[in-house]
């Protein structure tokens, strides 16, 4: 049985991300401390500096010989039941559609890992817990946002479409023709590629990923002078990524963008239909204890930034994703005490 104590722990570790979130807020939409130029140059900052330094440390000190392969195993089953879920509505059904199937993956599958996911995990279940959370998002910066990419290249491009005769529906059922041309399947990796190389978020897990193996199979220990420049910058990740949030928060001129209807239905997504499908892979593989509930709440967490600035990029339901992320963040804490409570009861 939960107890108060519990709650109060996982809340003591959630607030400050609020507090500086709140500040971030604050801060250009209520003081007019900063400019939208200077915002810019904050995000830019968190972006190519904190937020780097903060996953490589996290990356780098994962043993990639003792990962827990079942987990990863339910996370990837999970994401499958998901695409088998979007293809067959798409396909079949009258209001199916591509587009609206790339954003539904993004909304159902694609979290906020690290910086919220971190500390919020390890007052729930421990340090141990960590490490599978940093397992997760390894896997979805590697794998995941690589996919996702290749198919708004894919869509962007129309890879494979030789007639004006395809065409896309929205949730109305409107009907836009689309007329491209057929590049080479290996102009579009070597886009999609390109588009990697410029986040530097991928080549910093990369890095602490390759670091990691090296360091595990040869007993290596990070240089004190290393490892001391890059905790310096990597302490003020999680910080100054929630600040950014806020800043972006107030720079949207609606929290909700998107109406009512998509709001709710990127909320289902987010917060019930992920953590479904993981719970469905989790028991397909066997997890349990600890780990099935680490899981389950990890598919729980608020919207990936990088889902939004993807869809922004590509012209892709970017007022969706740009809501869930800013509500979804918001209504994240409740949402996650309930399911830490609701998963004591599940064995």
């Amino acid at each position: 049985m939960i107890e108060c104590e519990d709650v109060y722990k996982v809340v003591v570790a959630m607030a400050p991300l609020y507090v500086a979130l709140m500040l971030g807020y604050g801060s250009v939409r209520w003081w007019k401390v900063f400019t939208p130029e200077q915002c810019g140059a904050i995000n830019r900052f968190v972006c190519y500096f904190t937020l780097p330094f903060f996953t490589f440390e996290f990356t780098a000190h994962v043993d990639p010989f003792k990962m827990n392969y079942p987990f990863m195993g339910a996370d990837a089953i999970s994401k499958l039941i998901i695409v088998a879920v979007l293809a067959g509505w798409a396909r079949w059904s009258s209001k199916g559609s591509y587009c609206w199937s790339i954003t539904s993956f993004s909304l159902s599958t694609l979290t906020n890992s690290l910086v919220v996911g971190v500390p919020l995990i390890k007052a729930m279940y421990g340090p141990t817990a960590v490490d599978l959370v940093v397992q997760s998002s390894v896997i979805q910066s590697i794998i995941w946002f690589t996919l996702l990419l290749l198919v708004l290249e894919f869509r962007r491009t129309g890879l494979g479409t030789v007639s004006s005769t395809d065409s896309d529906k929205d949730l109305e059922g409107n009907v836009d023709g689309a007329v491209s041309s057929t590049p080479p399947f290996w102009c579009l990796m070597k886009t999609v590629g390109v588009k990697l190389a410029m986040n530097p978020n991928s080549y910093a897990c990369v890095l602490g990923l390759v670091w990691a193996f090296i360091a595990s199979r040869w007993r290596l220990e990070m240089p004190s002078i290393m490892e001391g420049s890059i905790l310096i910058m990597s302490k003020a990740g999680t910080g100054t990524a929630m600040f950014s949030m806020g800043i972006f928060m107030a720079l949207q001129e609606k929290v909700i963008a998107c109406g009512a209807s998509l709001t709710v239905i990127g909320m289902v997504l987010r917060f019930v239909a992920g953590p479904a499908a993981m719970a469905i892979g989790s028991l397909a593989v066997g997890l349990h204890g600890d780990v099935l509930r680490v899981a389950i709440i990890q598919a729980a967490l608020p919207q990936a930034i990088t889902s939004f600035i993807f869809a922004q990029e590509y012209g892709l339901h970017a007022e969706v994703l740009s809501t869930a992320v800013i509500f979804g963040t918001m209504v994240a804490l409740p949402v996650l005490i309930a399911y830490y409570a609701i998963l004591e009861f599940v064995h």
